[in-house]
């Protein structure tokens, strides 16, 4: 712009230059015309120089213009995010004034493999399967005077059950619960389904008849010490005026942080009336997979009065290492004199965690929520872990001839993110004394194979 100036003062004063006449220029005329000229080129000059300055002045302003719009934008915004923050904090505010609190979640597992045992067994359960192993929905918090509840369906099965439903109420050091909850059963029974290392939980839970009983209980947490306690009916679905079965139900957790190692030393104990509602009890277990219904060790019907059982647990969590292993005897009190029969039931496995900084977890005396280092989604791939387990369940005393289990399984799980997980098993299983016999033979093995993906919220 302001070399066109140039130019263009350089030609005026040119075209001026020729149109005087030459007769016309004597020596004092052509100084008088050389001293317009030149004060014509620094008049124009000046008018160039204005011309910048207002052009700077236009630039100025507009940059001014343009952050004054930003900053309105940027202030409509903030007034925007804080008008929601305003809001979502009367929302809170109205909730813990009132004593309200609700919390949807939920789970889904779906499960798929195949159970491989010798061509002489002919059963239906055999083969490949697949199945919904768990599609549950539920609500949980609290209510106004201290209390809280939680609610959960299971719809898997083409059925709804009820899993949980239950009251409860922090008195003091304890919290009380009533309703549908777990007895205090052994560390791999208490721990949620979603945080287990293997798709199924060890043999002796499923077949000692583990489950959600009707009841009111008590926890206790003092430090490192957990003392859970509590007497408890039947299982919801169970429930009726012939069956008035009831029970009671004892575990003692003893957890101290030792350095970088979390140590887990407990008890439990059960014992269950069966009363005038149920005369007989049956143990039994399948393959390590749930997704058949083939059972090689079973006890057949037991005519009993009750049952009573004990097992113990550890486990140690060190960085990606973690170790665990239980023992479980349960006795059934036999009806007319007959010798009562002690089954047992017992794992242990190690695990390892392949991907730098993940660990398994542990929270109220049972094993928590993997949560990745480096998540699938923030530039990570999640946390892989391995498992080696060895399983025992042994369901011959006393004249009962239910079979021998031994299972000897790998488990590769993977966490993409806190809230979804894959998993892959491989088991070999060795049954002495089976409940089906292969051929002529009731000692043999079989192989099961299964995945499962899930995620929950």
């Amino acid at each position: 712009m302001s070399n066109f100036r140039s130019i263009s003062t350089i030609a005026v004063a040119t075209a001026l230059g020729w149109t005087v006449p030459a007769h016309a220029q004597t020596a004092e005329q052509a100084d008088a015309l050389r001293a317009e000229i030149s004060a014509m080129r620094e008049q124009m000059a000046a008018m160039a120089q204005q011309i910048d300055t207002l052009e700077g002045r236009l630039v100025a302003a507009d940059t001014k213009a343009e952050a004054a719009t930003l900053a309105a934008a940027n202030a409509s915004e903030s007034a925007e995010k804080a008008a929601a923050a305003t809001k979502e904090v009367k929302v809170a505010q109205l909730e813990k004034a009132n004593g309200w609190s609700f919390e949807p979640f939920g789970r889904l597992m779906v499960d798929a493999g195949s159970v491989n045992a010798p061509n002489s067994i002919n059963d239906s359960g055999l083969g490949f399967a697949n199945e919904v192993r768990r599609a549950r929905i539920g609500m949980k918090g609290d209510i106004p005077g201290g209390f809280d509840y939680k609610i959960e369906l299971e719809f898997a099965d083409n059925e709804v059950e009820i899993t949980d439903a239950t009251l409860g109420y922090d008195a003091g050091g304890a919290h009380l619960t009533v309703g549908q909850h777990n007895n205090f059963q052994s560390l791999e029974e208490l721990t949620s389904s979603r945080f287990t290392s293997f798709m199924e939980r060890a043999a002796f839970t499923d077949a000692f008849g583990f489950q959600r009983r009707v009841g009111v209980s008590a926890e206790f947490n003092p430090g490192v010490v957990l003392v859970q306690g509590g007497v408890f009916t039947d299982n919801i679905d169970n429930l009726s005026a012939s069956n008035n079965s009831w029970g009671a139900d004892g575990r003692v957790v003893f957890a101290p942080k030792m350095g970088n190692t979390q140590l887990h030393v407990g008890g439990s104990v059960h014992w269950r009336d069966f009363n005038d509602g149920q005369s007989s009890v049956r143990y039994r277990q399948r393959p390590q997979v749930h997704f058949t219904d083939t059972r090689f060790v079973d006890t057949r019907s037991i005519a009993a009065t009750g049952d009573f059982g004990y097992g113990l647990e550890f486990a140690a969590i060190n960085g990606p290492f973690h170790a665990t292993g239980e023992a479980y005897w349960q006795k059934a009190s036999r009806t007319a004199g007959a010798a009562d029969p002690t089954f047992f039931g017992g794992y242990a496995e190690v695990g390892y965690f392949l991907t730098g900084g993940d660990s398994r977890t542990y929270k109220g005396g049972k094993f928590d929520r993997i949560k990745p280092k480096n998540p699938v989604g923030n530039g990570g791939f999640g946390a892989v872990q391995v498992v080696a387990r060895y399983d025992y369940l042994d369901l011959n005393d006393a004249g009962i001839t239910g079979g021998m289990q031994n299972t000897y399984g790998l488990s590769l799980v993977w966490t993409p993110t806190d809230y979804t997980r894959f998993m892959m098993n491989y088991l070999h299983n060795e049954y002495d004394d089976a409940a089906i016999a292969a051929a002529l033979s009731r000692s043999y093995s079989v192989d099961t194979f299964g995945v499962r993906a899930q995620f929950d919220f």
